[in-house]
């Protein structure tokens, strides 16, 4: 495993890769409802920990809850004191000051702990970061640190670079974790807020690096640019180096919910570096994301921020089935996996998250939960109209000269 270091105010080194606790494996239960594998979730949880990574990330939200409980439970037995913990103060639920105290002191309870590493604001954007003033919260936080809670704070973020900068501009952030890939070099923090978040000597943490799991999963064109590069990678090792590459990274989260990807990611990890990609596999990536940014036409990374959703619609699905039509153009089978789907109300599982878009009541709730800030009601309209088959997927979304 190689570790880098974490900014300037943090004293420790953190693995280059850090296991991020959103995505745990999962099975079904009664053959639909989908439940954390709990027992396997410790296991390759411990697996990664026995073998260099020191860097856990979890958040209050995750797996409905259940994420921070079952970090706490792979945790025992020493593995605690073999990691960086860092957990998110969930800033939805925050109205008053005393509840960032609040929180943090329920969060160590259920992970089993009597301190954090690292506490984040939890998907900082303009309205959250306006709370974060008007209520004092970077005091409380010192707060928790003076008390022993907390031993280092910060933010992640999903914004724009102007937002960013003026959070970052606000205080002396000992950490930070933005969204940031091949794809995703202009858009919320973007290349120019990693570079100046680091240059103040804030630890970047990144989240998505394989966006959701779309850049392990290339199209044919993108896999003929790959074959034919001068050094031969699999997709997600080309993504994971990528982020590596940049000095100003501290370490990349990676969400495994695979003992396999596990292994893999360790594998990729051990040979990375800072400036260890050539001009001409940069060039290759620059390639490759071009092909890439033609075909994603939803920038959704299935992070489930917006489910449950209230008439049961399954939103990442959906837009997954539209995605992966775009990319490979296959609508027999897109308008097969579609059918699959509720179509109504009374068709929706036990869980009511199986829903297909038509059942889109444009309720709005999803609307300030999604850190990619797509207009979901309208999009799954959009999806609805090309899967039913009464709009063509050029006219649903046209693609930008």
């Amino acid at each position: 495993m190689q570790y880098r270091k974490m900014g300037v105010r943090i004293p420790w080194e953190a693995s280059a890769l850090g296991f991020g606790c959103m995505r745990f494996p999962t099975k079904k239960i009664l053959g639909f409802i989908k439940k954390v594998d709990e027992a396997e979730a410790i296991r390759i949880l411990r697996y990664a920990i026995d073998n260099g990574v020191n860097y856990v990330d979890t958040a209050y939200g995750y797996h409905g809850g259940k994420s921070e409980v079952i970090v706490g439970k792979a945790l025992q037995g020493g593995y605690r004191q073999k990691v960086h913990l860092v957990t998110k103060l969930p800033m939805w639920k925050v109205k008053v000051a005393s509840d960032v105290e609040k929180f943090c002191r329920e969060q160590l309870k259920k992970l089993q702990t009597d301190h954090l590493d690292v506490y984040l604001f939890h998907g900082l954007n303009k309205g959250r970061f306006q709370l974060v003033k008007e209520l004092g919260l970077v005091f409380e936080m010192e707060k928790l640190k003076q008390m022993g809670l907390i031993e280092h704070f910060g933010f992640s973020f999903h914004d724009n670079f102007q937002v960013f900068k003026e959070i970052v501009d606000y205080h002396d952030w000992e950490a930070c974790q933005i969204q940031w890939n091949y794809l995703d070099q202009d858009t919320q923090a973007t290349t120019n807020g990693l570079e100046y978040a680091a240059g103040k000597g804030v630890a970047v943490v990144i989240m998505e690096p394989l966006k959701g799991g779309r850049l392990a999963n290339p199209t044919a064109e993108v896999k003929a640019i790959f074959d034919n590069a001068p050094v031969q990678r699999t997709p997600v090792d080309w993504a994971l180096q990528f982020v590596w590459n940049r000095p100003e990274v501290s370490l990349l989260l990676s969400g495994m919910s695979a003992f396999a990807q596990v292994k893999q990611n360790l594998e990729h990890a051990s040979s990375s570096g800072a400036g260890k990609l050539s001009a001409g596999e940069l060039d290759v990536l620059k390639q490759v994301s071009d092909v890439f940014r033609k075909a994603i036409l939803i920038p959704c990374t299935a992070c489930e921020y917006c489910m449950p959703c209230p008439s049961g619609v399954a939103i990442p699905r959906n837009f997954a089935i539209l995605n992966s039509y775009s990319t490979h153009e296959d609508l027999k089978r897109a308008k097969k996996e579609y059918a699959k789907l509720a179509k109504s109300k009374d068709a929706l599982n036990a869980a009511k998250d199986n829903g297909m878009a038509a059942l889109c009541s444009k309720c709005m709730k999803c609307l300030e939960k999604c850190p990619q800030a797509i207009d979901i009601p309208g999009t799954l309209e959009k999806v609805n109209a090309v899967l039913g088959g009464t709009v063509p997927i050029e006219q649903a979304f046209p693609k930008e000269d």
